[in-house]
């Protein structure tokens, strides 16, 4: 038995309490400053409010003040929080855990730097922690899996990478279940670029089931459209990871599965669709308000470091149509005109 500390009680580290805690571990579930009423209704009712099912029984609950109590004793911690949470956790978290203690991420995402270089949030953290004279073996999770479905027990395989086989060998001994399957790679760069990358090209997918309903009225499904901006979408994707050094089946193939599921389902559809009808982007945000729109940050940070590569002669315009149709929507508040016809070249 493990002790597992979760930092961060959102869906998704909410979620892979269920498989943690039903291994037989003991699972300290922690709330973040932006969770207290998550952790007051799970005290109460063991149940996260966005769940239908409770959360198995034992799994225990604290508020941020609480988080040394937590982490005492932890064999490993898994960080829940967001995009919008990577600074925070590197800041106020890392330097709290036991030197030694591995940590597993499922923040999905990449950092933009000046050069146009792309870096996993593992890298960033590796710098944060190599400045404060700690060791912590950095590990994360990618793959198509949504949090209320891990929560249903739907089957779902992902991967856990990082640098060291035998720390995620343990970390897999530890999480999987009959239903939550796990590879484990050291390619963190290619994980890693490979979930990231959906969640842009997911939104533009999820455009043309907008823009139908716009056009056909909303009752109306149809798959050419989407197929066409998939297939654009993967040839991209494959560009990418080929950029990255991460090019391997493996990772395209989490990567893929990862846009399919976001595809059907979850927060970056729905802006998507409402792009996709004719809103703007202000207007969109406006309409979700209060929902946490990672795949915004991710397509705009891709988009700003490709078009520094493509000013540098690294990258060329013609292989990123879709990305920067999207970047043109989201950054440069443009209206939604999909281009079709560059999407056939076939080299």
């Amino acid at each position: 038995m493990a002790i597992i500390t979760i930092v961060g009680s959102g869906m998704m580290g909410s979620a892979l309490a269920f498989p943690a805690r039903e291994n037989g571990n003991e699972v300290r579930l922690v709330g973040t400053h932006l969770d207290r009423d998550i952790i007051e209704t799970c005290k109460k009712e063991g149940k996260h409010p966005k769940f239908d099912r409770g959360f198995p029984e034992g799994v225990k609950y604290y508020p941020i003040e609480e988080l040394d109590t937590a982490l005492e004793g932890a064999d490993f911690v898994i960080g829940g929080v967001s995009s919008f949470g990577v600074a925070w956790f590197g800041d106020c978290v890392l330097p709290r855990i036991k030197d030694g203690t591995p940590v597993l991420t499922v923040t999905k995402g990449l950092w933009d730097t000046e050069d146009g270089e792309l870096l996993t949030y593992p890298a960033l953290w590796k710098q944060k922690l190599k400045a404060l004279g700690k060791s912590l073996p950095l590990c994360a999770v990618g793959g198509p899996c949504t949090s209320y479905e891990l929560v249903a027990h739907d089957q779902t395989e992902v991967a856990f990478c990082g640098d060291d086989l035998s720390v995620l060998a343990y970390l897999k001994a530890a999480m999987q279940t009959d239903y939550y399957h796990i590879g484990i790679t050291t390619d963190v760069v290619g994980i890693e670029s490979a979930v990231a990358l959906k969640n842009g090209y997911a939104l533009g997918v999820a455009l043309t089931i907008g823009l139908n309903q716009r056009n056909f009225g909303d009752d109306t499904l149809h798959f050419n459209s989407q197929a066409a901006v998939f297939g654009q979408a993967t040839k991209e994707m494959y560009r990418l990871l080929e950029f990255q050094g991460a090019m391997a089946p493996y990772n395209l193939g989490v990567g893929l599965g990862d846009l399919y599921v976001t595809v059907y389902g979850g927060r970056t559809r729905l802006i998507g669709i409402l792009l996709g009808k004719g809103l703007s982007i202000d207007e969109a945000k406006e309409r979700l308000c209060g929902v946490t729109l990672e795949s915004l940050v991710v397509a705009e940070r891709v988009a700003r470091a490709i078009r520094k590569n493509i000013e540098k002669g690294r990258l060329s315009a013609k292989d990123f149509p879709l990305l920067l149709h999207i970047d043109e929507i989201v950054s440069g508040r443009g209206a939604v005109n999909i281009p079709w016809e560059s999407f056939t070249d076939c080299h």
